[in-house]
């Protein structure tokens, strides 16, 4: 489901509103539009390098390159996504990046389904969806799979670019995020990062000037 850095693919701009999220993320992967880079989310290697390896959940993976990365520092990872294509592309990957810890690859739709267990870490980069996804629900269901003393990662988008064919859109805030995420932040959790990054990264070979949101949170208890 990963709509993993925005500059290396343009959606289209057809109407998919009578699509469900695995119909359209299915059809995204199946036609070839997906073409990242096959590098880690910048933003997920900044807030996740310095964490000490243990369990992973991986929401909306996509193609995997997240999910190898934090496998090749030694984490136990889940990686989820609700296209069954991206997950073929996903494994093909970690089997060209010869990943010693297997990674397990499952398919949810997590408008309606969810990975059992609770994880050290649990990130969702860029969970956005240009069909219709709960995606406050899901983040607040994601919340309540970090394990005591771990991590919730969160990476969005604060905006689209001009051109991407989403920039009608409004992204929310970090601190909108974690309003819906109704959260404790006194006793139970830790704000550790909500910030907005500006970052200059690379489309169809010409720079571009983006913003993201990041929100990371330790679970203290």
């Amino acid at each position: 489901m990963k709509q993993h850095d925005e500059h290396e693919h343009q959606h289209d701009q057809h109407d998919h509103s009578n699509q469900t999220a695995p119909e359209f993320w299915e059809d995204f992967y199946r036609s070839g539009k997906a073409q990242w880079s096959g590098n880690p989310n910048p933003l997920v290697v900044q807030e996740a390098e310095h964490l000490a390896p243990g369990t992973a959940l991986d929401l909306g993976c996509g193609q995997g390159d997240d999910a190898i990365w934090l496998a090749l520092r030694g984490w136990d990872v889940t990686a989820v996504d609700v296209a069954d294509a991206a997950l073929e592309r996903a494994r093909g990957r970690e089997a060209a990046a010869q990943v010693g810890h297997p990674i397990t690859w499952q398919q949810h739709d997590l408008a309606h389904t969810f990975p059992s267990g609770s994880f050290d870490l649990v990130a969702a980069a860029y969970l956005h969806s240009p069909v219709e996804l709960p995606r406050s629900e899901i983040l607040r269901r994601a919340a309540a799979a970090v394990a005591p003393g771990g991590t919730l990662l969160i990476v969005g988008h604060a905006g689209f670019p001009p051109g991407s064919g989403h920039d009608h859109m409004e992204m929310p805030t970090t601190e909108e995020v974690l309003a819906d995420l109704e959260l404790d932040v006194t006793t139970t959790w830790r704000v550790d990062t909500s910030t907005v990054v500006t970052w200059t990264a690379e489309r169809e070979g010409k720079p571009l000037t983006r913003d993201d949101n990041i929100l990371r949170l330790t679970r203290r208890l």
